[in-house]
Protein backbone atom coordinates (compact mmCIF):
# COMPACT_ATOMS: atom_id res chain seq x y z
CA UNK A 1 0.00 0.00 0.00
CA UNK A 2 3.12 2.59 0.77
CA UNK A 3 4.24 1.33 -2.45
CA UNK A 4 1.33 2.22 -4.55
CA UNK A 5 0.66 5.66 -2.54
CA UNK A 6 4.62 6.77 -3.42
CA UNK A 7 4.28 5.82 -7.24
CA UNK A 8 1.37 7.76 -7.67
CA UNK A 9 2.72 10.87 -5.73
CA UNK A 10 5.52 10.24 -7.54
CA UNK A 11 3.64 10.39 -11.43
CA UNK A 12 1.36 13.00 -10.52
CA UNK A 13 4.26 15.04 -9.71
CA UNK A 14 6.30 14.31 -12.42
CA UNK A 15 3.09 14.90 -14.68
CA UNK A 16 1.73 18.24 -13.35
CA UNK A 17 5.66 19.37 -12.90
CA UNK A 18 5.33 19.49 -16.88
CA UNK A 19 2.08 21.18 -17.16
CA UNK A 20 3.52 23.76 -15.27
CA UNK A 21 6.87 24.23 -17.31
CA UNK A 22 4.48 23.66 -20.33
CA UNK A 23 2.62 26.88 -19.08
CA UNK A 24 5.72 28.96 -18.52
CA UNK A 25 6.73 28.09 -21.96
CA UNK A 26 3.35 29.41 -23.15
CA UNK A 27 3.26 32.48 -20.89
CA UNK A 28 7.28 33.34 -22.08
CA UNK A 29 6.55 32.66 -25.48
CA UNK A 30 3.28 34.47 -25.83
CA UNK A 31 5.52 37.73 -24.09
CA UNK A 32 7.95 37.25 -26.76
CA UNK A 33 5.74 37.09 -29.29
CA UNK A 34 3.93 40.33 -28.30
CA UNK A 35 7.44 42.22 -28.00
CA UNK A 36 8.36 41.11 -31.50
CA UNK A 37 5.13 42.06 -33.07
CA UNK A 38 5.41 45.34 -31.14
CA UNK A 39 8.68 45.79 -32.59
CA UNK A 40 8.33 44.77 -36.35
CA UNK A 41 4.66 46.06 -36.64
CA UNK A 42 6.12 49.48 -35.08
CA UNK A 43 8.83 49.39 -37.87
CA UNK A 44 5.86 50.42 -40.50
CA UNK A 45 4.09 53.19 -41.44
CA UNK A 46 0.38 52.90 -40.94
CA UNK A 47 -2.36 55.08 -42.51
CA UNK A 48 -5.71 53.69 -41.22
CA UNK A 49 -7.01 51.32 -44.48
CA UNK A 50 -5.00 48.02 -43.89
CA UNK A 51 -7.30 44.96 -43.19
CA UNK A 52 -4.84 44.35 -40.45
CA UNK A 53 -4.49 47.56 -38.80
CA UNK A 54 -7.82 47.33 -36.90
CA UNK A 55 -7.13 43.61 -34.99
CA UNK A 56 -3.75 45.23 -34.37
CA UNK A 57 -4.76 48.65 -33.35
CA UNK A 58 -7.60 46.87 -30.49
CA UNK A 59 -4.07 44.38 -29.31
CA UNK A 60 -2.27 47.75 -28.71
CA UNK A 61 -4.76 49.54 -26.79
CA UNK A 62 -5.90 46.17 -24.98
CA UNK A 63 -2.39 44.49 -24.39
CA UNK A 64 -3.52 43.22 -21.20
CA UNK A 65 -6.42 41.74 -22.48
CA UNK A 66 -5.17 40.31 -25.21
CA UNK A 67 -2.18 38.77 -22.76
CA UNK A 68 -4.89 37.20 -20.91
CA UNK A 69 -6.98 35.96 -23.01
CA UNK A 70 -4.28 34.09 -25.09
CA UNK A 71 -3.12 32.69 -21.80
CA UNK A 72 -5.51 31.19 -21.24
CA UNK A 73 -6.17 29.54 -24.55
CA UNK A 74 -2.99 28.66 -23.72
CA UNK A 75 -3.42 26.87 -20.55
CA UNK A 76 -6.75 25.28 -22.13
CA UNK A 77 -4.77 23.65 -24.79
CA UNK A 78 -2.24 22.35 -22.42
CA UNK A 79 -5.03 21.01 -20.06
CA UNK A 80 -6.44 19.54 -23.20
CA UNK A 81 -3.18 17.63 -24.26
CA UNK A 82 -2.41 16.33 -20.85
CA UNK A 83 -5.37 15.33 -20.22
CA UNK A 84 -5.55 13.24 -23.08
CA UNK A 85 -1.99 12.08 -22.84
CA UNK A 86 -3.24 11.03 -18.97
CA UNK A 87 -6.12 9.05 -20.62
CA UNK A 88 -3.71 7.38 -22.92
CA UNK A 89 -1.44 6.76 -19.98
CA UNK A 90 -4.11 5.04 -18.03
CA UNK A 91 -5.59 2.96 -21.06
CA UNK A 92 -2.09 1.60 -21.14
CA UNK A 93 -1.74 0.35 -17.17
CA UNK A 94 -5.36 -1.10 -18.48
CA UNK A 95 -4.77 -2.89 -21.06
CA UNK A 96 -1.01 -3.87 -19.65
CA UNK A 97 -3.18 -4.82 -16.18
CA UNK A 98 -5.78 -7.43 -18.30
CA UNK A 99 -2.89 -9.30 -19.82
CA UNK A 100 -0.92 -9.36 -16.44
CA UNK A 101 -0.97 -13.25 -15.28
CA UNK A 102 -1.38 -13.93 -18.88
CA UNK A 103 2.34 -12.75 -20.20
CA UNK A 104 5.38 -14.45 -20.69
CA UNK A 105 7.22 -11.22 -21.39
CA UNK A 106 8.14 -8.36 -19.68
CA UNK A 107 5.88 -5.56 -19.79
CA UNK A 108 6.89 -2.71 -21.10
CA UNK A 109 5.50 1.09 -20.91
CA UNK A 110 6.14 4.60 -21.77
CA UNK A 111 9.22 6.10 -20.10
CA UNK A 112 7.09 8.33 -17.86
CA UNK A 113 5.51 5.07 -16.21
CA UNK A 114 9.17 3.41 -15.56
CA UNK A 115 7.76 3.39 -11.97
CA UNK A 116 4.71 1.38 -12.63
CA UNK A 117 6.18 -0.30 -15.31
CA UNK A 118 8.84 -1.68 -12.87
CA UNK A 119 5.80 -2.26 -9.82
CA UNK A 120 3.78 -4.09 -12.55
CA UNK A 121 6.36 -6.16 -13.34
CA UNK A 122 7.60 -6.98 -9.90
CA UNK A 123 3.36 -8.15 -9.96
CA UNK A 124 3.57 -9.92 -12.58
CA UNK A 125 7.20 -11.94 -11.46
CA UNK A 126 5.06 -13.01 -8.11
CA UNK A 127 2.15 -13.85 -9.68
CA UNK A 128 3.92 -16.26 -12.24
CA UNK A 129 5.59 -17.72 -8.48
CA UNK A 130 2.51 -17.88 -7.13
CA UNK A 131 1.08 -19.81 -9.87
CA UNK A 132 4.31 -22.09 -10.00
CA UNK A 133 4.26 -22.92 -6.24
CA UNK A 134 0.08 -23.48 -6.72
CA UNK A 135 1.06 -26.10 -9.34
CA UNK A 136 3.87 -27.49 -7.29
CA UNK A 137 1.35 -27.47 -4.25
CA UNK A 138 -1.58 -29.33 -6.73
CA UNK A 139 1.21 -31.76 -7.73
CA UNK A 140 2.40 -32.55 -3.85
CA UNK A 141 -1.05 -33.30 -3.13
CA UNK A 142 -1.54 -35.57 -6.22
CA UNK A 143 1.58 -37.39 -5.22
CA UNK A 144 0.56 -37.57 -1.45
CA UNK A 145 -2.79 -39.24 -2.41
CA UNK A 146 -0.91 -41.98 -5.08
CA UNK A 147 1.72 -42.58 -2.50
CA UNK A 148 -1.19 -43.05 0.48
CA UNK A 149 -2.69 -45.50 -2.05
CA UNK A 150 0.47 -47.50 -3.00
CA UNK A 151 1.52 -47.74 0.24
CA UNK A 152 -1.53 -48.60 2.25
CA UNK A 153 -2.88 -51.48 -0.61
CA UNK A 154 0.15 -53.80 0.16
CA UNK A 155 -0.26 -54.27 3.81
CA UNK A 156 -4.20 -53.81 3.31
CA UNK A 157 -4.06 -56.34 0.90
CA UNK A 158 -2.03 -58.84 3.17
CA UNK A 159 -4.31 -58.08 6.49
CA UNK A 160 -7.33 -59.25 4.11
CA UNK A 161 -6.00 -61.82 2.70
CA UNK A 162 -4.77 -63.82 6.03
CA UNK A 163 -8.06 -63.01 8.00
CA UNK A 164 -10.19 -64.26 5.30
CA UNK A 165 -7.87 -67.45 5.12
CA UNK A 166 -8.31 -67.89 8.90
CA UNK A 167 -12.44 -67.19 8.70
CA UNK A 168 -12.63 -69.69 5.93
CA UNK A 169 -10.50 -72.30 6.75
CA UNK A 170 -11.88 -73.98 9.94
CA UNK A 171 -9.39 -76.83 10.97
CA UNK A 172 -6.27 -74.90 10.62
CA UNK A 173 -3.69 -75.84 12.87
CA UNK A 174 -2.75 -73.79 16.01
CA UNK A 175 0.81 -73.38 14.37
CA UNK A 176 -0.35 -71.80 11.21
CA UNK A 177 -2.85 -70.25 12.81
CA UNK A 178 -0.53 -68.06 14.76
CA UNK A 179 1.54 -67.68 11.68
CA UNK A 180 -1.08 -66.09 10.14
CA UNK A 181 -2.00 -63.63 13.01
CA UNK A 182 1.59 -62.12 13.32
CA UNK A 183 1.66 -62.18 9.83
CA UNK A 184 -1.80 -59.81 9.70
CA UNK A 185 -0.48 -58.07 13.48
CA UNK A 186 2.36 -56.79 11.70
CA UNK A 187 1.01 -55.70 8.33
CA UNK A 188 -1.67 -54.28 10.50
CA UNK A 189 0.99 -51.84 12.66
CA UNK A 190 2.83 -51.26 9.19
CA UNK A 191 -0.71 -49.61 8.39
CA UNK A 192 -0.94 -47.89 11.36
CA UNK A 193 2.82 -46.48 10.66
CA UNK A 194 2.13 -45.33 7.58
CA UNK A 195 -1.43 -43.54 8.38
CA UNK A 196 0.49 -41.46 11.75
CA UNK A 197 3.47 -40.55 9.08
CA UNK A 198 1.22 -39.05 6.48
CA UNK A 199 -0.61 -37.07 9.35
CA UNK A 200 2.45 -35.96 10.40
CA UNK A 201 3.25 -34.52 6.72
CA UNK A 202 0.16 -32.85 6.12
CA UNK A 203 0.38 -31.74 10.10
CA UNK A 204 3.56 -30.11 8.75
CA UNK A 205 2.69 -28.49 5.49
CA UNK A 206 -0.95 -26.99 6.42
CA UNK A 207 -0.23 -25.45 9.62
CA UNK A 208 2.04 -22.93 11.01
CA UNK A 209 4.38 -24.48 13.42
CA UNK A 210 4.93 -22.45 16.37
CA UNK A 211 8.24 -23.29 17.98
CA UNK A 212 8.24 -23.20 22.01
CA UNK A 213 11.55 -22.67 22.39
CA UNK A 214 13.61 -23.90 26.05
CA UNK A 215 17.59 -24.08 26.72
CA UNK A 216 18.37 -27.79 27.44
CA UNK A 217 21.16 -30.10 27.78
CA UNK A 218 22.19 -31.54 24.53
CA UNK A 219 23.83 -34.07 26.05
CA UNK A 220 20.41 -35.67 28.24
CA UNK A 221 18.77 -34.98 25.05
CA UNK A 222 20.54 -37.64 23.04
CA UNK A 223 21.37 -40.23 25.52
CA UNK A 224 17.67 -40.12 26.13
CA UNK A 225 17.19 -40.84 22.63
CA UNK A 226 20.13 -43.35 22.26
CA UNK A 227 18.46 -45.36 25.00
CA UNK A 228 15.17 -45.70 23.26
CA UNK A 229 16.88 -47.27 20.81
CA UNK A 230 18.62 -49.85 22.49
CA UNK A 231 16.26 -52.90 21.10
CA UNK A 232 16.70 -51.53 17.96
CA UNK A 233 20.71 -51.53 18.10
CA UNK A 234 20.77 -54.37 19.92
CA UNK A 235 19.14 -56.27 17.11
CA UNK A 236 21.45 -55.59 15.00
CA UNK A 237 24.27 -56.11 17.22
CA UNK A 238 25.19 -52.23 16.94
CA UNK A 239 26.65 -49.55 19.31
CA UNK A 240 26.39 -46.14 19.76
CA UNK A 241 29.63 -43.43 20.91
CA UNK A 242 28.75 -39.71 21.71
CA UNK A 243 31.22 -36.87 21.89
CA UNK A 244 29.60 -33.78 23.46
CA UNK A 245 32.10 -31.03 23.75
CA UNK A 246 31.60 -29.29 26.25
CA UNK A 247 29.32 -31.92 28.33
CA UNK A 248 27.13 -28.96 29.41
CA UNK A 249 26.64 -28.02 26.21
CA UNK A 250 23.18 -26.09 25.87
CA UNK A 251 20.85 -26.35 22.77
CA UNK A 252 17.88 -23.62 22.63
CA UNK A 253 15.49 -25.41 20.89
CA UNK A 254 11.81 -26.89 20.50
CA UNK A 255 12.38 -30.12 22.47
CA UNK A 256 9.97 -32.25 20.90
CA UNK A 257 10.31 -31.25 17.48
CA UNK A 258 14.31 -31.18 17.89
CA UNK A 259 13.90 -34.79 19.75
CA UNK A 260 11.59 -35.85 16.33
CA UNK A 261 14.79 -34.62 14.13
CA UNK A 262 17.21 -37.16 16.45
CA UNK A 263 14.37 -39.53 16.58
CA UNK A 264 14.75 -39.86 12.06
CA UNK A 265 18.73 -39.91 11.60
CA UNK A 266 19.28 -42.32 14.25
CA UNK A 267 16.44 -44.34 12.73
CA UNK A 268 17.75 -44.30 9.54
CA UNK A 269 21.43 -44.96 10.68
CA UNK A 270 20.19 -47.98 12.78
CA UNK A 271 18.05 -49.15 9.39
CA UNK A 272 21.08 -48.73 7.02
CA UNK A 273 23.76 -49.49 8.77
CA UNK A 274 26.00 -52.37 8.85
CA UNK A 275 25.50 -55.04 11.30
CA UNK A 276 27.89 -54.95 14.05
CA UNK A 277 28.68 -51.34 13.62
CA UNK A 278 29.44 -48.20 15.24
CA UNK A 279 27.12 -45.15 15.00
CA UNK A 280 28.94 -41.95 15.99
CA UNK A 281 27.28 -39.00 17.50
CA UNK A 282 29.59 -35.92 18.05
CA UNK A 283 28.40 -32.29 18.76
CA UNK A 284 30.59 -28.94 19.31
CA UNK A 285 30.14 -25.00 19.18
CA UNK A 286 31.87 -22.39 17.26
CA UNK A 287 31.27 -19.30 15.78
CA UNK A 288 28.13 -19.07 17.32
CA UNK A 289 26.65 -22.02 15.81
CA UNK A 290 26.09 -25.53 16.83
CA UNK A 291 27.27 -28.53 15.16
CA UNK A 292 25.53 -32.25 15.19
CA UNK A 293 27.31 -34.52 13.30
CA UNK A 294 25.84 -38.10 13.56
CA UNK A 295 27.64 -41.02 11.61
CA UNK A 296 26.91 -44.22 10.54
CA UNK A 297 28.79 -46.83 8.45
CA UNK A 298 26.52 -48.68 5.48
CA UNK A 299 26.35 -48.73 1.72
CA UNK A 300 27.62 -45.49 0.20
CA UNK A 301 24.98 -43.43 -0.99
CA UNK A 302 25.29 -41.81 -4.63
CA UNK A 303 25.31 -38.44 -5.39
CA UNK A 304 22.32 -38.19 -7.27
CA UNK A 305 20.28 -39.83 -3.87
CA UNK A 306 22.01 -37.48 -1.75
CA UNK A 307 20.38 -34.61 -3.53
CA UNK A 308 17.33 -35.79 -2.98
CA UNK A 309 17.39 -37.29 0.32
CA UNK A 310 15.25 -34.52 1.62
CA UNK A 311 12.25 -34.61 -0.55
CA UNK A 312 9.25 -35.69 0.77
CA UNK A 313 7.98 -39.46 0.00
CA UNK A 314 11.47 -39.88 -1.32
CA UNK A 315 12.78 -43.34 -0.56
CA UNK A 316 16.54 -44.89 -0.79
CA UNK A 317 15.53 -48.30 -0.95
CA UNK A 318 12.97 -48.48 -4.25
CA UNK A 319 10.84 -51.46 -3.07
CA UNK A 320 7.89 -49.41 -1.68
CA UNK A 321 7.13 -53.06 0.46
CA UNK A 322 10.41 -53.04 2.31
CA UNK A 323 9.88 -53.16 6.01
CA UNK A 324 13.93 -50.76 6.03
CA UNK A 325 11.72 -47.56 5.53
CA UNK A 326 8.82 -45.64 5.75
CA UNK A 327 6.88 -43.26 3.41
CA UNK A 328 9.82 -41.17 2.70
CA UNK A 329 8.57 -38.45 5.58
CA UNK A 330 11.27 -38.46 8.10
CA UNK A 331 13.76 -36.47 6.47
CA UNK A 332 11.82 -33.91 4.67
CA UNK A 333 9.77 -33.10 8.51
CA UNK A 334 13.93 -33.21 10.06
CA UNK A 335 14.09 -30.65 7.25
CA UNK A 336 11.65 -28.49 8.09
CA UNK A 337 11.95 -28.22 11.69
CA UNK A 338 15.74 -28.00 11.23
CA UNK A 339 15.07 -24.60 9.33
CA UNK A 340 12.13 -23.33 11.47
CA UNK A 341 15.16 -23.66 13.77
CA UNK A 342 17.29 -20.77 11.26
CA UNK A 343 19.24 -23.90 11.26
CA UNK A 344 20.46 -26.12 8.21
CA UNK A 345 20.90 -29.78 7.70
CA UNK A 346 22.92 -31.85 4.81
CA UNK A 347 23.95 -35.35 3.85
CA UNK A 348 27.84 -36.59 2.75
CA UNK A 349 28.51 -40.01 1.75
CA UNK A 350 31.61 -41.76 0.82
CA UNK A 351 33.83 -45.21 2.07
CA UNK A 352 30.58 -47.02 3.07
CA UNK A 353 30.00 -43.91 5.61
CA UNK A 354 27.23 -41.75 5.32
CA UNK A 355 27.02 -38.56 7.81
CA UNK A 356 24.15 -36.30 8.49
CA UNK A 357 25.35 -32.93 9.88
CA UNK A 358 23.03 -29.95 11.66
CA UNK A 359 24.21 -26.48 12.22
CA UNK A 360 21.77 -24.35 14.25
CA UNK A 361 22.43 -21.06 15.90
CA UNK A 362 23.78 -20.69 19.13
CA UNK A 363 20.78 -18.72 21.32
Amino acid sequence: MKENKHIKSVILRRFFGKMVIAGLVCMTALLLCLLAGKALFGAFIWYGNEGIYPLLHWISQNQKLFVAVMFAVGIFGIGVFFWVKLLNYFQQVMDAMEELAGREHLIRLRPELREVEQHMNEIQFQIHQNQRLAKEAEQRKNDLVVYLAHDLKTPLTSVIGYLTLLKEEGEISPRLREKYLSISLEKAERLEELVNEFFEITRFNLTHLELETVTVSLKRMLEQIVYEFHPMLSEKQMACQMEIIPEELKITCDTDKMQRVFDNLLRNAVLYGYEGSTIEIRAWAKEEQLHIRMENHGATISQEKLERIFEQFYRLDTARQSRTGGAGLGLAIAKEIVERHGGRIKAESQNEKTVFTIEIPVK
